[in-house]
């Protein structure tokens, strides 16, 4: 049983940093105040086409995951008093 909480939890973890790691390597669709002004700073050097599509993929699928371990932790925690 011990294996089993420590397995929860450390998945958990995994999932839940690799989710902070997605967001926060994403880039914004919106300038903010600098495209106000003309001063866009838009690089098409940034990958080959359809890498924000895939980062966007994968973070919908990480939060998915992370999702349901949360409920599964929740679960666990209410049920088995861990």
């Amino acid at each position: 049983m011990v294996f089993l909480k420590l397995l929860l939890f450390g998945a958990h973890l995994l999932v839940s940093a690799a989710l902070v790691v997605l967001v926060v390597s994403q880039t914004t669709r919106h300038e903010g105040l600098g495209s106000v002004g003309g001063d866009s700073s838009s690089s098409g050097f940034r990958g080959r086409p359809g890498a924000e599509e895939q980062l966007s993929r994968w973070t919908a699928y990480i939060a998915a995951a992370f999702m349901a371990l949360s409920v599964l932790v929740f679960i666990a925690v209410e049920k088995f008093k861990w």
